[in-house]
Parts: C-alpha cells; sequence; structure tokens
C-alpha cells in the first residue's frame, strides 16, 4: 500500500526539485528512497506541540496549518501550506527541541517527508539537495521577517489583501475564522474588510 502512495505522489516533489536545480537518475531514486508518503485525514495532527518535529514535509495535496494556542485559548496562524509547498518546525527540526507549535491538516492531505538523518544522508550524497534546502530555508527566513514588519508596520486591511495575495490558491479553500487567525483579527472584523473590498472604487 505504501509503495502505491509513493508511486502516485513522489512525480511532484521530482518535479519541484528539477525546477530548482536538474536532477539526475541517481538523484531522482535517492529521493524515492528516502522520502515517505503519509495520509493525514482533515484536523490529523502532523505535530503537537510538546513533541519533537522529526519530519520535513513537502505537500502533495490538500493544505496544512502551523499555529500556537495561547493561554486564553486562542489560535495564532504562523503559516498555510498547499500542494507543491514544504512545511516544518524549522527549530525543533534542526535542534532537537520540543516545538511549541502545532501542525495538523485543513483537508485530508498527502504529504513526503523525510526524516534528519535521512536528509543529512540525501546532502551527503548529492549535495545539489544540501544548496537546494539552504535556499528554500533562506526564503523562508525572508518571508517571515517581511510578515513581521508587516504585522507592526500595516493595517489589518493591507494585511488581508496581502494574503489574499500570497495564497490566492487557498483563499476561497480556508474557512473565515482560519483566515482572521492568521491575519489576528476578529472574524466579524475580517468580514468588514472583505466587504469594503468589494465595493466598487468611486
Amino acid at each position: 500500500m505504501k509503495a502505491d502512495l509513493l508511486e502516485a505522489s513522489i512525480e511532484p516533489l521530482l518535479e519541484y526539485f528539477n525546477g530548482c536545480i536538474p536532477l539526475n537518475k541517481e538523484e531522482k531514486q535517492l529521493v524515492t528512497e528516502y522520502f515517505q508518503p503519509r495520509l493525514y485525514r482533515r484536523r490529523q495532527f502532523v505535530l503537537q506541540e510538546g513533541d519533537i518535529c522529526t519530519k520535513f514535509n513537502f505537500v502533495v495535496r490538500g493544505c496544512l496549518r502551523m499555529y500556537k494556542i495561547d493561554d486564553k485559548g486562542n489560535m495564532h496562524i504562523l503559516q498555510f501550506t498547499a500542494e507543491n509547498r514544504w512545511l516544518t518546525d524549522l527549530g525543533s527540526f534542526y535542534g532537537k527541541n520540543v516545538s511549541k507549535l502545532n501542525i495538523d491538516a485543513i483537508e485530508d492531505t498527502m504529504i513526503l517527508q523525510i526524516s534528519y538523518d535521512n536528509l543529512i544522508a540525501l546532502y551527503k550524497q548529492a549535495p545539489k539537495f544540501d544548496r537546494i534546502f539552504r535556499v528554500m530555508i533562506e526564503n523562508s527566513f525572508i518571508a517571515l521577517q517581511e510578515r513581521l514588519l508587516q504585522n507592526i508596520s500595516s493595517t489589518a486591511e493591507e494585511r488581508y489583501l496581502s494574503f489574499v495575495q500570497m495564497y490566492s490558491h487557498l483563499s476561497n479553500r480556508l474557512p473565515q475564522t482560519q483566515i482572521a487567525a492568521f491575519l489576528g483579527i476578529s472574524p466579524e472584523f475580517l468580514s468588514r474588510i472583505r466587504n469594503n473590498s468589494a465595493k466598487p472604487k468611486a
């Protein structure tokens, strides 16, 4: 069964890597050997707060969210990830520290996962993957910086418009409560922003 899942899901990952740096036959075989498929049902946890993140996750289909629940029970969503994108708690994965975050599936989601040890082995056997992942992590850090700056310098409406641009492939798939939790506003305030944005400009 797992072999069938891998065969059905590995091609998007190979295409992703090929889009970064073309792979040869041996490198494609390494990807097939080191990445394992996993199907997560809606609301199933990929990572729970208090656990150590042991997998780097590539989404083949579906959608994940990464979030924190504060002491008052409020949800703060850090990131959504859908098809052909990656999601992991980098600090927990590389530092082997207990995670302060949760990752779960918003939809039934097919993922390809690689463990830390297998990722290091992949770097050693095919150094171009070290470069691919380094650039990917650098881009993630830049995106995080931009979001932090946006949160302290932009209005809620500006943050919403930026969200629509960044997650155009997801905006119609996510409930309003989820988008509001990402933007740090109430669903009611988000509804007013959406209504105002939909009005024709004078």
